[in-house]
This record gives C-alpha cells, sequence and structure tokens, in this order.
C-alpha cells in the first residue's frame, strides 16, 4: 500500500516570481515554473503530476519540444495573464503583458521541465507599493521583489491562491521580524511534511529500528545537527555540490538504514553517527528550497535558524505518527520485527534504490 504512494516521479514545485523595477516606471515579473503542469490543469491539489487525472496530458506536453509547446501555450496565454493579479494601493493594474517564454529544449522526462515566463507592465504614479496573487489552479507560488538599490529584496511563499501583503517597491520587508520567523518555520515544515518525500522515508527507516524515545531523539538530533550545518555552510557558499550529486547520495542513505534494519536485531553504538553523516549529505539537499526562496539580509541567522525548526517539527511529526500507528501497539512485542520491522525496512530500501536508479542510470 505505501509503495504506490512513494514513488512519485514529478514533485509539483512552487513557481518562483521575481518582481523588478524598470526604468521609466515600468516593471517586469520573471517566473520561472512548471508550464506544462499549468497547461495540464495539475496545482495545489496534486502533490505529484502522477496523482492528477491530466497525468497522460502533462506526459505528452513533456515530451513537445520547445517550438511545439509554446504553440500550446497560445491559446492559453489569455486565461494564464488573467490568472496574474498585480493591485497597487486601491487600484488593480490591467493583467501584465507577455514580454517573453523561454522553454528548455526535452531532457530527462523523470525531472520537471522549468520554464520561465517574462512578464511586463507600468507601476501606476505614486504607488509604494503592491499586492502579488497568483491563481490557485497554478498551484503555490513564491513571490520575490528585487530592491531598487543595493540589498537583497525580500520573498514570500504564497499557497492556496492566497494574495500577499503590501510589498515595498523599494523591496523593503515589511513584515516584522516575529512573522518572517514564522514564515521560514512553515516553510522548513512543509519542505518535510508534505513535500519531502525522501526525508520522510529517512525518517521512517530510523524510526522501524527502534520505538523508544530516547534512542530516536538522539538519532534525530544528529540528523538536525548535521544537516543545519551543511545547510549554513551551503547558503554561505562555503560547501557546495551538484544536485546530481547529493541527490542520488540521499537516495543511497536512505537504502543504506532500510538494509541496516534487515541485518541488525538492535540499535548499535554507530548508528548516531552514521545517521549523522548522512545528515550532512540532507543539509546540502534543504539548501536548494532555501536558494529558491531565499533569505532576508537583515535576518539572515533568524530564518535560517526558523527553517531548521521547522525541518525539525516536520520530523518529529512523522515519527509521532509513526509511533502512534504502529510503535506505540508493537513495541516489545515478538511479531514487530517479522511483521513490521522487515516489511517496512524492505519497502524503504526498494524505493530508495529505484530513487538512485532514476537519478543516475535512468537521468542520463
Amino acid at each position: 500500500m505505501l509503495l504506490p504512494c512513494l514513488l512519485m516521479a514529478h514533485e509539483i514545485r512552487p513557481a518562483i516570481a521575481t518582481f523588478a523595477m524598470q526604468p521609466k516606471g515600468d516593471y517586469s515579473i520573471t517566473i520561472s515554473l512548471n508550464l506544462e503542469a499549468i497547461l495540464s490543469g495539475i496545482g495545489a491539489e496534486h502533490e505529484d503530476t502522477d496523482d492528477s487525472p491530466n497525468a497522460e496530458r502533462y506526459n505528452n506536453l513533456r515530451e513537445l519540444p520547445p517550438n511545439d509547446l509554446r504553440s500550446a501555450f497560445q491559446p492559453f496565454e489569455t486565461e494564464f495573464l488573467e490568472g496574474v493579479t498585480l493591485r497597487f494601493g486601491d487600484d488593480i493594474a490591467e493583467s501584465p503583458q507577455l514580454g517573453q517564454l523561454t522553454i528548455p529544449e526535452i531532457g530527462d522526462l523523470e525531472l520537471a521541465r522549468i520554464s520561465e515566463v517574462v512578464l511586463t507592465g507600468v507601476v501606476p504614479y505614486g504607488a509604494e507599493s503592491f499586492v502579488w496573487q497568483w491563481k490557485e489552479a497554478f498551484g503555490s507560488s513564491v513571490i520575490r521583489v528585487l530592491p531598487q538599490g543595493e540589498g537583497d529584496g525580500v520573498s514570500f511563499w504564497l499557497q492556496n491562491g492566497d494574495p500577499s501583503e503590501p510589498i515595498s517597491l523599494a523591496g523593503i520587508d515589511q513584515r516584522t521580524r516575529l512573522e518572517q520567523f514564522l514564515d521560514y518555520i512553515i516553510i522548513g515544515f512543509e519542505h518535510i511534511v508534505p513535500k519531502g518525500l525522501d526525508h520522510i522515508l529517512f525518517v521512517i527507516g530510523i524510526f522501524l529500528l527502534s520505538t523508544h524515545w530516547k534512542p530516536l531523539l538522539t538519532q534525530v538530533t544528529a540528523f538536525t545537527i548535521a544537516h543545519s550545518i551543511t545547510l549554513g555552510l551551503s547558503i554561505y557558499e562555503i560547501v557546495q555540490l551538484p544536485s546530481n550529486i547529493v541527490e542520488p547520495l540521499i537516495a543511497a542513505s536512505i537504502v543504506y538504514v532500510g538494509i541496516e534494519n534487515l541485518f541488525t536485531q538492535k540499535l548499535q553504538k554507530w548508528r548516531a553517527a552514521v545517521v549523522f553523516a548522512f545528515g550532512l549529505l540532507h543539509g546540502l539537499g534543504f539548501a536548494s528550497v532555501l536558494f529558491e526562496i531565499g533569505l532576508p539580509r537583515d535576518a539572515f541567522l533568524e530564518g535560517l535558524l526558523a527553517f531548521n525548526i521547522g525541518v525539525e517539527l516536520g520530523q518529529l511529526a512523522v515519527i509521532i505518527v509513526a509511533f502512534a500507528l504502529i510503535g506505540f501497539w508493537g513495541r516489545n512485542r515478538e511479531w514487530y520485527r517479522p511483521w513490521v520491522i522487515v516489511p517496512g525496512s524492505l519497502v524503504v530500501s526498494i524505493v530508495g534504490g529505484w530513487w538512485f536508479l532514476e537519478r543516475t542510470i535512468l537521468a542520463s
């Protein structure tokens, strides 16, 4: 029952919209998005394209070369532009104009193809802020605002068609420190539940061998400390590895944990050290989402800390649910190992092995 749920090849990622002021009061919005998913009507209600009844259309669009996909977008252009709302003050600006559409060549069909749409428009005279809204059917979005002067701008993660708070056109974050902190906790939590399937599987692999809270928390804490180290180093651009190396190694770590569970009767002393080592890898994977969203310059460390807190809460949520479903009833029972640990670890290893193949041999 778990296997079909875990074999998800086409995760839905949020669209990344970058707003920038141009000379003479113009603006541009550069949107990085999964164009095929939007054309197929696959939005926020699906975590993976394979879950949608429109998956076949999505897969067909994925196989189109750039010019053919551009032709498929043309009848949808008006609806797409109407799905973008910019409110300047009390006025709603007209829908932006389509400036440019860039579609990459066909690549690995197991990975989402990220296209780039550039929208343009004119800021009403005297406007000091704007509200961004992305149509709910298009999925979640991240709106980033580049400052007109120095700085990194601001970022907002929006879901379910929610409008943003008023955003200063100068790129000054109008949220309080507490609001920023809570936003990044939510982002970190959601990166585990429900979006981080590989991280969820790794945590389940840790959970299966021992349902006692002390060793569980020791391992989870070791994992958190490790991924916090590499996440911070990666964000500061001290340590970086390409995703085609990090992602297969993360899958390999899942395989290892499952296999160790099969050949080990009890938790060994070295387990926490192994989990720590794998946590270093997972931290490099976590860094990708923060690179997309960005961290506020004036609250960089707070945002990084909040994201890590969210990740830790997500991991604990996975363990609590697993404990409530099977750990509480099965711990110290004779049937727990043959009926829970062994089959569960087999599933963990098989899925992790499949992901490893997807990210190495099948990706080439």
